[in-house]
């Protein structure tokens, strides 16, 4: 259905606005002041929506469509609980619509006439506050894109815990490149500002800005309200407008009350303080992300990392993958701080056991701040604080400068914690509202109250046993319903026996309901005290909550300190479970030196790995040449992952580790076809080739695997060898190239930084004859030099590919390893041969002399062939075809030279 029938004034009320019920008339008029929204209406126990907004709610949500009637006519009506209303948000949410809430903002009990609505929320992508459609330890970005002049900003806002930052990425592919990183929920693009959308690695809901909400003027006196000085904070007016637009995005999805109060830094940063990973090496590297199937399905090197103990430091563990660090001092403070911890067992343990029981204290601020934390929130708050003196008291004396830092940041929030304990049961109610929340002592007249209530409900309590004995009626009962409130009853058997000052009060078929006059002022003096407790007790607990809403700047920088510790016991935790290694970290333009280095991932997921040394020059190209199967890929990675661990600030998984930093990691390792957009695997692969090859540097990290596949033979070896020739010649990046084009490894002799390493196979019936047939027992050690073979047709026959292909194959590699002709008519598995060259046979069979040197047609034994089934013959890259690819070249060509 089009959104736009959807979203704003239903195209069924519009003629017949006047004449609407005022119900009707106010969902109207809601619509039309969130018209690019899905509007819930609450009535009662039930958001509703009417017309075509009902009907394509009822679809996405499964619901009964139904109708309501009113004097203009009869409407599609449907109906979401309440209760409930999380689930169905999200359903809506994930169909692509913004989701507008409006509440009745007054009880009916209270209300004249109609009871009052408003919107309270519209509920975004990018700006969803429920923790049940949030992730546990993830950010949930809104993000803003503008542009002034030659100035890109990008400004992003959680709307769920306060964050907010805004950085000016250098150029087109920086500013998609930030974008993935963020990986935003939604994304609101100025109308000068461009996003190559298709270029995203992430799916945004994305809305184009109009210039007037973009105003630097307006921004800059928006971000007032936040920044003391925001020319000072934040310098550029393309980051002042994207700030602008994002914060007030997030605004209007809570009601346009005015500022977050929680929001109470703007942080801007450079990109380029960090290891550039964009979304081809975050996928590639499977940092966050892994689809593969079999042993290790799903882990990444995240979920490796990932021992952290509360929220908050998932989150930053998080951000510190997404942008490791490239200072050498902030990385070898990062080091010096996991390195004392994983020494420390007694201090790690100890602070580990205390962030068990911190929770989310980013969104609990954020909700306290937005008036919608419940007492159990308050209560978890004080829980975390509760535990915050045991982390500071661990700290106390450690030497890591990071630490000491973090020990002398960490507030514990006495005051707050005390009057949070003194204020509110260790045990309250969801419900705010009635009552059982605040505790006896905190306030005078509100626990006289409670004593009033509380009397009378033990008069109450006593009534019944004085009843029984006044009157005789061993069946008498006291007993209370909403409707009649308190009451005496009879059965009618010992009616006869009622007193005179009984009034009936209910007739039932069994039996008599009575009150008596001093049991109905009783009543009323519970019922008066209960509800003025409640309604007192909500009173002081929101006065409660508004004291503890005023410390938001300083919960926010205990989580913030809270999270980094976090972080950093679960990579000192990870290294000591693991065997990790300090790297020894070097300026930019050093060697990469690896000992014994091993995939993170891979070695986590299998029982045994085998280590593998690293050395890498600087602006060294590594070709690494050895069968499919045999490690390349997985060495490749296993080298970045142990750069991208060591900047990040963790330690290592090797024996030794001496590393520079890096500005950036490319990847070009595996690929698929993008069908949606138009790209071939080869087309995906030059395109993202070209990006590496126009923004690597000298001080980056290259990993290519495979590049030329997917075109000819003679197309793909040349653009290898162009690619490695310019990298070394022009880049002077360190690279590790992994190839199948064993030709390539001469470059090592005409190249001064070219090398040549290779991963070891043998056979177990002849390792000196790669002709021999039998199974290839793949070592997975890295050796000098190029590989001698790529096995590759052994691989086809351990995978299960037919012997007669396996052995046609293998008759083509020898043949071809040996200059002999070939006779491609006959079976398959058939294939004769006589001397000569498939060169000499071409030239024959276009009408030159025959292989022998015979005319056309009378060569001994050898068939014409057409000079095309020669060519695809030497083009076939028998090491890099796949069974299948190889069987249905073999039938082609045979249908070739089969034809009449």
């Amino acid at each position: 259905m089009d959104a736009d029938a959807v979203t704003g004034p239903p195209d069924g009320m519009v003629d017949a606005e006047a004449d609407l019920t005022p119900m009707l008339g106010q969902y109207f008029e809601c619509c039309a002041d969130y018209e690019d929204a899905l509007l819930l209406f609450q009535n009662g126990d039930f958001y509703q929506t009417y017309c075509e907004a009902a009907e394509e709610t009822a679809r996405i949500c499964e619901l009964t469509l139904t109708q309501r009637e009113d004097s203009t006519g009869t409407y599609p009506m449907a109906g979401i609980p309440v209760d409930d209303a999380a689930a169905y948000v999200e359903r809506l949410l994930d169909a692509g619509y913004r989701v507008a809430i409006a509440e009745q903002v007054e009880s009916p009990a209270e209300a004249t006439g109609l009871v009052d609505r408003a919107v309270t929320q519209v509920v975004t992508p990018g700006t969803v506050l429920d923790d049940e459609l949030l992730g546990t330890g993830t950010t949930n970005y809104v993000a803003a894109v503008t542009r002034e002049g030659a100035t890109r900003a990008v400004a992003a806002v959680d709307a769920s815990t306060g964050e907010c930052r805004v950085t000016s990425p250098p150029d087109d592919p920086g500013l998609i490149a930030e974008l993935d990183r963020l990986a935003p929920a939604e994304l609101l693009v100025g109308p000068d500002a461009t996003v190559d959308r298709e270029a995203l690695s992430v799916d945004p809901m994305v809305t184009d800005h109009e210039a007037a909400r973009l105003d630097d003027d307006a921004a800059t006196e928006r971000l007032e309200a936040y920044v003391a000085s925001p020319t000072a904070v934040v310098e550029s007016a393309a980051e002042r407008r994207a700030c602008g637009a994002a914060l007030a995005y997030a605004e209007w999805t809570q009601g346009d009350d005015g500022p977050l109060e929680y929001v109470t830094r703007i942080r801007r940063y450079d990109p380029r303080d960090a290891l550039a990973l964009d979304a081809t090496a975050i996928r590639s590297l499977e940092l966050f992300e892994n689809r593969g199937a079999g042993a290790g399905a799903g882990a990444t090197l995240f979920s490796v990392l990932d021992e952290t103990t509360c929220a908050l430091g998932r989150r930053k563990l998080d951000g510190w993958l997404r942008r490791p660090l490239i200072d050498r001092d902030r990385i070898e403070a990062r080091h010096d701080a996991v390195g004392e911890l994983a020494a420390d067992a007694l201090t790690r343990e100890t602070v580990r056991e205390a962030l068990r029981e911190v929770y989310d204290l980013e969104r609990l601020a954020g909700r306290i701040s937005r008036e919608r934390a419940d007492a159990r929130d308050l209560r978890s708050l004080a829980t975390t604080l509760g535990a915050v003196p045991t982390v500071v008291d661990a700290l106390d004396g450690c030497e890591a400068s990071r630490l000491r830092t973090l020990g002398e940041r960490i507030d514990p929030l006495p005051d707050v914690r005390d009057l949070i304990e003194r204020s509110i049961r260790s045990d309250p109610p969801v419900e705010v509202t009635e009552g059982g929340v605040v505790r006896e002592g905190f306030d005078d007249e509100l626990d006289a109250l409670r004593a009033t209530e509380r009397e009378g409900r033990e008069w109450v309590a006593d009534l019944e046993a004085r009843e029984r004995e006044r009157t005789g009626i061993d069946s008498l009962s006291v007993g209370h319903n909403q409707v009649h409130g308190y009451y005496i009853e009879v059965t009618n058997p010992n009616l006869d026996r009622v007193p005179d000052d009984y009034r009936r009060r209910q007739t039932l078929k069994n039996a008599e309901r009575f009150y008596t006059p001093e049991l109905k002022e009783r009543e009323e003096e519970i019922i008066g005290a209960a509800e003025r407790a409640d309604a007192l007790e909500y009173e002081r607990f929101r006065e409660v909550r508004s004291s503890v809403a005023a410390e938001t700047d300083r919960i926010q920088a205990l989580a913030e300190a809270l999270a980094e510790l976090d972080a950093l016991v679960a990579l000192a935790t990870v290294a000591v479970d693991r065997d990790y290694v300090r790297p020894s970290v070097r300026e930019a333009g050093g060697e990469i030196e690896i000992q014994a280095g091993r995939h993170p991932v891979v070695e986590a997921a299998q029982e045994r790995f085998v280590p593998n040394d690293a050395a890498l020059p600087p602006g060294s190209v590594t070709l690494v040449t050895g069968p499919n199967m045999s490690g390349k890929s997985t060495y490749m990675r296993q080298v970045a992952l142990i750069v991208v661990l060591a900047q990040a600030g963790s330690f290592v998984p090797a024996d030794d580790a001496r590393l520079p930093t890096v500005d950036r990691v490319f990847t070009r390792v595996g690929a698929s076809d993008d069908i949606a957009g138009g790209q071939s695997t080869f087309m995906r692969e030059m395109t993202e080739l070209t990006e590496i090859l126009h923004e690597a540097t000298g001080e980056s990290l290259i990993l290519l695997d495979e590049v030329g596949r997917g075109t000819s033979t003679a197309d793909g070896r040349a653009i290898a060898r162009a690619t490695v020739e310019f990298v070394h010649d022009e880049v002077g990046a360190t690279t590790l190239f992994a190839t199948h084009y064993h030709d390539l490894t001469g470059l090592a002799d005409e190249r001064e930084r070219v090398r040549n390493l290779h991963f070891a196979a043998e056979r177990e019936d002849a390792p000196d004859d790669p002709r021999s047939g039998g199974d290839v027992t793949f070592l997975h050690r890295v050796a000098e030099g190029p590989a001698s073979s790529s096995y590759g047709v052994e691989v086809a026959r351990m995978a299960g590919v037919p012997d007669p292909v396996v052995e046609r194959a293998r008759t083509l590699v020898d043949d071809e390893g040996t200059g002999t002709q070939m006779t491609l008519t006959g079976a398959v598995g058939a294939g004769d041969t006589t001397n000569g060259t498939a060169a000499r046979e071409a030239e024959g069979a276009a009408g030159g002399t025959d292989g022998d040197g015979s005319e056309p047609g009378t060569g001994t034994g050898t068939a014409t062939v057409d000079p095309d089934v020669v060519t695809a013959l030497r083009e076939a890259d028998l090491a890099t075809t796949t069974p299948i690819e190889a069987l249905n070249l073999l039938a082609d060509l045979k249908d070739r030279v089969e034809e009449p």
